[in-house]
């Protein structure tokens, strides 16, 4: 119970600094509620483990009495690893306790079964700390990827664009790099960075959905500031939602499942076959709607669409103080997003500002870098010895 406690102050003490940094120790006793003794043996626990430094540089004007110091991340001293295995490509990232990417890199996959994909991925995490690790303690590595991915044991349980089944992939990099790891789902791994860093994370740190709708569609929900596993670690499961007015037919025999009609392996087939973009890429489809091609915008708002309806029934499922959205078109074109909350506030029978709830995803440059460092620095937040 007492460590229990332990990492719980820990946890409310680091993130008053990564919410108000630089802070003085006095102002972190307010915000978490803890004693001064106690903020003061945790800030120094926190410092030995090269998690939080005093930033002298920050203080203000000096008065009279002892001056104070104030407290801030040790953004220069360590980093954590981000690691994304998406359908086409793998990215890997280095990224700062603000959640900045110092660096990163994608690649193709080479073969896409795990006896090809997880070497490869230790090679280029090596080559990435190599390169620009510096002097930078890592902390820890974190993998995001689509599909079930159990957390508690490490495993890609089923990812069926992949081939992927059962497969230990947090065992296999920790064995290659020498890294604590964790692995989770894209839609996990994006509403934690949405709690830590995202444009409203005081609101998700209340209730949340994330719906993430890229070649897999998946989502996740929290409450209280806890993002929801389920007893499988199988929560979020959205791929065979039925949507009405989609005619796609899925992989399971049936027609208007979600993910058939909004995954990106379809849009890119559209857009193909119109001669939109030469490359199976849903950047590029992107890039030439921002152009104002009637035909790519088409695409993008009628995929905008679908995934709205989607949006509409998980927002009258379950009433979050905010609905965030990682799609592509949403992410970076106004038309589009327009067009989802339209839907969102057509479909839904809660009655909701959709303006002030539904959001798009905060880092649209870099969602699938920020996933793979989000299920890293989600456990040096929690304090976590074994990330830290």
């Amino acid at each position: 119970m007492e460590t229990r406690r332990s990492a719980d102050s820990a946890a409310a003490v680091l993130r008053a600094v990564l919410d108000h940094g630089p802070i003085a120790r006095s102002s972190i006793a307010r915000v978490t509620r803890l004693s001064a003794a106690t903020v003061t043996g945790v800030a120094a626990s926190l410092m030995e483990r090269g998690l939080i430094r005093e930033a002298p540089e920050a203080a203000g004007p000096p008065g009279i009495g002892r001056p104070h110091v104030p407290l801030d991340l040790a953004a220069d001293a360590v980093a954590v690893i981000g690691v994304h295995v998406a359908v086409p490509r793998t990215t890997v990232a280095l990224l700062d306790l603000r959640g900045r990417i110092i660096a990163q890199r994608r690649d193709p996959h080479d073969g896409r079964d795990p006896a090809s994909v997880l070497p490869a991925l230790a090679g280029r995490i090596a080559a990435l700390r190599r390169r620009h690790g510096g002097r930078r303690r890592i902390l820890g590595l974190g993998v995001a990827t689509g599909g079930w991915v159990d957390t508690a044991n490490g495993t890609v349980v089923e990812h069926p664009f992949l081939g992927w089944r059962d497969v230990p992939v947090g065992a296999a990099l920790a064995e290659a790099t020498g890294l604590p790891v964790r692995v989770d789902s894209n839609s996990r791994a994006l509403l934690s960075a949405e709690q830590l860093f995202g444009a409203v994370a005081g609101r998700a740190r209340e209730s949340a959905v994330h719906l993430f709708a890229g070649n897999v569609v998946d989502v996740a929900f929290a409450a209280g500031g806890v993002v929801h596993q389920g007893p499988r670690s199988a929560a979020g499961a959205v791929a065979h939602l039925p949507v009405e007015g989609c005619a796609e037919l899925c992989p399971c025999g049936r027609v208007g499942c979600l993910q058939a009609a909004v995954s990106e392996r379809a849009l890119v087939r559209r857009a193909r076959a119109a001669g939109l973009i030469d490359r199976p890429e849903i950047n590029d489809l992107v890039d030439v709607a921002a152009t104002g091609h009637p035909e790519a915008i088409a695409l993008l708002r009628e995929r905008a669409r679908l995934v709205g309806r989607a949006a509409a029934l998980l927002l009258d499922l379950f009433d979050p103080d905010v609905l965030v959205v990682a799609e592509a078109g949403a992410n970076r074109l106004p038309a589009s997003l327009a067009t989802l909350r339209a839907e969102v506030a057509a479909g839904s029978s809660a009655g909701v500002d959709v303006l002030a709830t539904v959001h798009p995803s905060s880092f649209p440059g870099n969602v699938l870098a920020v996933a793979g460092g989000a299920v890293a620095l989600h456990q040096v937040y929690a304090a976590s010895p074994a990330l830290s």
